[in-house]
């Protein structure tokens, strides 16, 4: 019997994941598999009925070369995504929808997500995502169920790769989005802030800074000072003929002695808050300090969107290729990573350790909240 995979994408979009897809799909029919694709990441295979075997398109369909053949021309994931966590799920609509379930209290649905893939007679299945979703696959793959892992986030710090998915096209468009904010900061004189993605690592920022070069740049793995950031901005503004100063910061960052800063309180099937407000906390406080305007920009789901640079789509292609490859070979419980500037095949459980840091003592200098230039021998290309 031909031998059936499942593919889904889980966690936040990012630029790549049609690409992957696609990619992924035309591969594994040429070696012979049958593909289906499972909509809204791991929410999908607990939306569906575990006593109902027909396939529903709602939450899965059959993928074929049509199917895909224009899909990686958009950005985003035509599979849809979501942040759902099978191993503690509350309460949640779509659940609601279409099974009409609710819990109060956190409850484990893994033995649902094994029957639904089972029911699909799915024999393997690739999942595309951050940390978060990678976890549950490695939870997956732990009991006895054939996963396999494409590491994408554009924040670049899954433990087991060099490279995640999405990270080329957000740190080439934040860097487009600063540029293009000099003018307005230079016709106004004024100082400016700009907040940009980085829960627990600086990555996304550092690399960013290295490409447009805003005077200051903040990173989750060193807390600043707020006066000392201030100082050091009206003395960037001092010096620049144009009269203007700018900080990036990554949004996980945080003041000395502060916590980070949250812009809603809810919290996801993963325990995350959603950051943000950092920007905006920095841009009053020096706006308080100096009695004059600051501008406060965030970056957001700029970063998420549209479609894929060169990088982005060559990784995502290879990605994609090497993990069919690895099913035809039997291989299981392993993710598609970059090391050392060469593509191969990880253990899935080392996701487990994320995230990665920046190296502050090569990288960073914590005293001048700037990127240390002279330490690049050896490197990859993005940090």
């Amino acid at each position: 019997m031909t031998k059936t995979i499942g593919i889904l994408t889980g966690g936040g979009d990012v630029p790549g994941l049609n690409t992957v897809i696609r990619d992924f799909t035309l591969r594994a029919r040429k070696l012979g598999f049958n593909v289906i694709g499972i909509r809204r990441g791991w929410g999908g295979l607990i939306y569906m009925d575990p006593n109902k075997k027909e396939m529903n398109p709602e939450h899965a369909i059959r993928m074929d070369d049509a199917t895909v053949r224009r899909v990686d021309r958009e950005g985003g994931t035509f599979l849809h995504s979501s942040r759902v966590k099978p191993t503690s799920v509350t309460k949640n609509p779509d659940l609601m929808e279409f099974r009409g379930l609710s819990f109060d209290q956190p409850t484990d649905m893994t033995e649902d997500v094994i029957k639904n893939l089972q029911n699909l007679e799915i024999d393997t299945l690739v999942a595309v995502g951050g940390d978060d979703t990678l976890s549950y696959a490695v939870h997956l793959h732990n009991k006895g169920f054939k996963v396999l892992g494409i590491p994408k986030t554009m924040d670049g710090d899954i433990y087991g790769t060099d490279y995640c998915l999405g990270f080329s096209t957000a740190i080439s468009k934040a860097a487009d989005y600063i540029t293009q904010l000099r003018t307005t900061l230079g016709s106004h004189e004024r100082i400016g802030v700009i907040e940009i993605a980085g829960r627990n690592s600086g990555f996304t920022a550092l690399n960013a800074a290295l490409a447009a070069k805003p005077d200051r740049v903040l990173i989750p793995e060193v807390d600043f000072d707020m006066d000392t950031l201030l100082q050091l901005l009206l003395d960037d503004k001092k010096k620049n003929p144009s009269g203007y100063s700018f900080c990036l910061t990554a949004e996980g960052a945080k003041p000395k002695g502060g916590e980070q800063v949250y812009s809603s309180a809810q919290v996801d099937d993963y325990g995350h808050r959603k950051l943000g407000g950092v920007g905006k906390l920095i841009s009053s406080y020096i706006s308080y300090k100096t009695n004059r305007t600051v501008m406060s920009e965030e970056l957001g789901y700029y970063l998420r969107a549209g479609n894929p640079d060169a990088k982005d789509r060559i990784v995502a292609s290879v990605y994609a290729n090497i993990t069919a490859n690895a099913i035809a070979k039997g291989d299981h419980g392993l993710m598609a990573s970059m090391k050392d500037g060469r593509y191969q095949m990880t253990p899935l459980v080392e996701v487990l350790k994320s995230p990665k840091k920046v190296d502050v003592a090569r990288f960073y200098n914590s005293d001048r909240y700037h990127p240390i230039f002279e330490n690049f021998e050896s490197t990859e290309i993005l940090l």
